[in-house]
């Protein structure tokens, strides 16, 4: 579960009251496409379709979370897409801005390709920074917080690691 140090969202109950209702109406068109890509017989769609329904239910149970708890609030409610023009080189500000952005986005996918496009971009972008900006701590948790919104709406469990008692 999220603790006290996770960033609070940007929007309101109302807001995401709103996002709600909507993904819920986007869960039942991924339902109808799976039923039929199901009754046409095409494998390919029907394993995309699946994939990308599971993808936004889980973020509905993020959302859901949210809303009774505080806590695993996506950084934003829209759907921002996943193509990224990244800078050739980055100062601390850009490089600071840039992994924000990409938790934000991660945290917002709703689809399979989305996922793998988002986690493709972190993984180009991550060796890319100059030295004395890759080791920042308010970037690295950024392209963390990112990893773990993208790895659990994939439907993996997030491990948190704590410290060993002394």
């Amino acid at each position: 579960m999220a603790g006290d140090d996770d960033p609070k969202p940007s929007y309101g109950k109302a807001e995401l009251e709103k996002a709600l209702i909507a993904e819920r109406g986007a869960e039942a068109t991924n339902e109808r496409r799976v039923a039929d890509a199901e009754t046409k017989g095409d494998d390919e769609a029907l394993r995309i379709a699946t994939a990308d329904l599971g993808v936004r239910r889980r973020f509905i149970v993020m959302l859901e979370t949210c809303q009774q708890s505080g806590h695993l609030c996506p950084p934003r409610l829209d759907d921002p897409g996943f193509a990224l023009e990244p800078n050739p080189r980055f100062d601390l500000a850009d490089w600071q801005k840039l992994t924000a952005d990409l938790h934000g986005r991660a945290c917002a996918c709703r689809t399979l390709a989305c996922i793998d496009a988002l986690d493709d971009s972190i993984n180009q972008l991550e060796p890319r920074p100059i030295d004395d900006v890759r080791g920042d701590e308010q970037a690295s948790t950024g392209l963390t917080r990112a990893r773990e919104c993208l790895f659990r709406l994939r439907g993996k469990a997030v491990a948190k690691i704590t410290a060993p008692a002394e």
